[in-house]
């Protein structure tokens, strides 16, 4: 492999996180060893401690970002969206596309978060509970409209989460189904899952007949 141009710089900083997440997606963060990344890389061991500390650092920070990107992307896929239906369809569509593109990152935020030390795992616990209050409050929002019918928000969100999530287990690029499919099959289990269309249907009737009995006293 090439050795990377200087030992300093961000671009063998971004090297290192690249060749990280692809090792730690490949072999385990316990089974990687910093000679084997700064070999991935091309830099002397001795050099990576220009840009890391230790391991679980890096562990941490790649997870972190993981998350933060996470959730300044949901962000901006929910900024024009009115109605929580339309909230909530935005949700599964960003959820779903990123785990299809980001599929390495998302399996070692999953999968290593029991490798991270005590204050790195409480606070990537706290940033993916973040992540699942913005899910929560589309649900809370959706029920309180009269758009949904959830039991219980907490059980709906891990529920959610862990079907839209799974995909990762199976998906692979250029299978029998288009993104596009993916997405709306997803929707429509979601929706479905939350009584979206059972509920606005009740809606719509019951502000009908609320329509009709405000009539039924008038003459004409």
């Amino acid at each position: 492999m090439a050795r990377t141009i200087g030992s300093h710089g961000p671009k063998t900083l971004e090297a290192i996180r690249k060749a990280g997440v692809r090792l730690i997606y490949e072999h385990g963060y316990e089974a990687m060893s910093l000679r084997q990344l700064a070999a991935e890389v091309g830099i002397q061991a001795g050099s990576l401690y220009n840009h890391i500390s230790t391991k679980q650092e890096l562990l941490f920070d790649l997870v972190q970002d993981h998350i933060n990107d996470l959730l300044r992307e949901l962000d901006l896929a929910l900024e024009d969206k009115g109605n929580p239906v339309e909230k909530l369809r935005a949700f599964v569509a960003f959820h779903v596309t990123y785990h299809m593109t980001r599929k390495r990152e998302v399996f070692i935020a999953n999968s290593e978060l029991r490798s991270l030390d005590g204050k790195n795992y409480d606070a990537i616990v706290a940033l993916r509970g973040v992540y699942e209050q913005r899910l929560a409050q589309i649900l809370v929002d959706g029920v309180s409209d009269g758009d949904f019918e959830v039991v219980d928000i907490q059980v709906a969100t891990f529920a959610i989460l862990a079907l839209l999530t799974g995909l990762c287990t199976w998906y692979r690029p250029g299978g029998r189904l288009t993104r596009e499919a993916i997405i709306a099959a997803h929707e429509k289990l979601v929706l479905s899952g939350v009584g979206a269309g059972a509920a606005v249907t009740a809606k719509a009737h019951n502000s009908g007949k609320h329509a009709s009995d405000d009539l039924a006293g008038e003459r004409p």
